[in-house]
């Protein structure tokens, strides 16, 4: 089993910036991946952004390229999402996930562990 608790959501205004962090606690963070997804009401469950294991490795959605940035700290069992030039589309819950699965990674159905997630607000 891994416990995935994010922190740092909050409410912010548009074109302002968050850190989000996610701590692991359980198995082995280096054996997972990771990745970041949101939700917004009425939506499904997008990626935002992955990781490899070693954090040289990483993959973001169209929309977040450039403005997100995804980090990981296998010291702390902890990974990170930047956003900087938040827009109130941005507004979801942050949810970030681990995988045992070295491929792929865009489809939450990859992922075998879920943390309860982190709110963002975006206003306008």
């Amino acid at each position: 089993q891994v416990q995935l608790v994010e922190s740092g959501g909050g409410l912010v205004q548009a074109g302002g910036s968050l850190r989000l962090s996610c701590a692991a606690s359980g198995r082995t963070f280096i054996n997972y991946a990771m990745g970041w997804f949101r939700q917004a009401p009425g939506k499904e469950r997008e990626i935002v952004a992955h990781i490899n294991w070693s954090g040289k490795n990483t993959y973001y959605a169209d929309s977040m390229k450039g403005r997100f940035t995804i980090s990981r700290d296998n010291a702390k069992n902890t990974v990170y999402l930047q956003m900087n030039s938040l827009e109130p589309e941005d507004t979801a819950l942050y949810y970030c996930a681990a995988s045992k699965y070295s491929y792929g990674l865009t489809s939450s159905t990859e992922y075998n562990y879920w943390g309860q997630g982190t709110q963002v607000t975006v206003s306008s």
